[in-house]
């Protein structure tokens, strides 16, 4: 059958062609909002992003032709996982985690008789339930509440550290269509106008 054990592969990430300007325009635009809104430091400033953490990880490898270019493995693409929000300041603080079950209740995430929870609450963890979406992923009622109880009261703690409640802030996303869209962005605007949104260029994270 000409078969061999071959390890999974998937397409290569691609940048874009021009990608040293985009970062450069980026660069200038992060560098043009911090000196308008005259940002005292680095707390001031919180990247996020979201990451997917797998339950069990499938084998990396299977028997497939020799050969052939690109190898699938079952369970690799689709897997049994969760979503974990993390933020960081540019003065280095990590913000609280924000977990995302798939679920619609409650009872997707952990149980509040699970080892060491009362410390993640007590850190300011969020264990949240996707709703509708049926998937574990980033939806706007989801980054809503990150907002409201994790980024929003890091940045009211920093303006209590300098005594200026109207400090403006910088919040950094990447381009996930939740994060882009009109809708998300107009409740920013309504609700935390003073939260200035930043976005890494597409396909330019790893960077």
């Amino acid at each position: 059958m000409k078969w061999s054990l071959r390890q999974s592969t998937r397409a290569a990430h691609k940048f874009p062609d021009d990608v040293d300007e985009v970062l450069r325009q980026a660069h200038q635009r992060m560098a043009a909002v911090v000196r308008e809104e005259e940002i005292p430091d680095g707390g001031f400033i919180v990247n996020i992003d979201q990451t997917q953490v797998v339950y069990a990880m499938g084998p990396e490898g299977t028997w497939n032709q020799r050969g052939v270019k690109q190898v699938s493995v079952t369970g690799k693409e689709e897997k049994r996982a969760f979503t974990l929000v993390v933020g960081v300041s540019a003065s280095g603080d990590v913000l609280p985690f924000q977990a995302i079950f798939a679920g619609k209740t409650d009872a997707s995430c952990p149980s509040k008789n699970s080892p060491f929870y009362a410390k993640a609450m007590e850190y300011g963890f969020q264990f949240i339930p996707s709703g509708v979406s049926g998937n574990h992923w980033s939806n706007q009622q989801t980054m809503r509440l990150l907002i409201i109880h994790i980024v929003a009261p890091y940045f009211f703690k920093q303006r209590k550290r300098i005594g200026d409640d109207s400090q403006p802030c910088i919040l950094q996303l990447d381009c996930w269509s939740v994060h882009r869209s009109e809708e998300f962005r107009t409740w920013m605007r309504d609700h935390y106008p003073w939260i200035k949104l930043q976005y890494v260029p597409g396909g330019c994270t790893p960077l």
